[in-house]
């Protein structure tokens, strides 16, 4: 007696899998996206509040915050760092403006010497400027 078995799966079996796969994948990829880019942004907010302790370091021994270090005390990978507009004796804004190129276009946080923080671009958010740093798009 010979019987037939048939070993393997089903074309709807494959197409329910692959429809799982695609819903998985659909939630999980963007999410991981935002994930690495919080990571990134974690760059900005330090490297500005080393810079703003720096410059208030030079304040202290120069009392004036003309030619204080308005650069990014470490080499910085995704961010651009600048004093926007020039310090001045008693003021100065530093910003932190995303470099496209690594997957930061879009992104500038700011902080000046009253330690006002704020979020000028955060790609995908709502009712900027934040008088904070945004790390998420949902806000501070």
């Amino acid at each position: 007696m010979s019987q037939n078995s048939q070993a393997g799966f089903t074309l709807i079996e494959l197409m329910v899998a692959l429809v799982i796969v695609a819903i998985l994948a659909a939630i999980a990829l963007p999410n991981y996206s935002s994930y690495v880019q919080r990571g990134k942004v974690a760059e900005a907010t330090s490297n500005l509040a080393a810079m703003r302790v720096l410059m208030e370091q030079y304040y202290m021994d120069n009392r004036t915050f003309v030619g204080g270090p308005c650069s990014a005390p470490s080499t910085p990978k995704y961010f651009g760092y600048a004093c926007t507009p020039a310090a001045t004796a008693t003021a100065y804004t530093l910003v932190a403006t995303g470099i496209a190129s690594a997957g930061m276009g879009g992104f500038a946080f700011s902080i000046d010497q009253a330690n006002n923080r704020l979020t000028t671009a955060f790609p995908g958010a709502s009712g900027l400027p934040a008088a904070c740093w945004m790390s998420t798009r949902a806000g501070c």
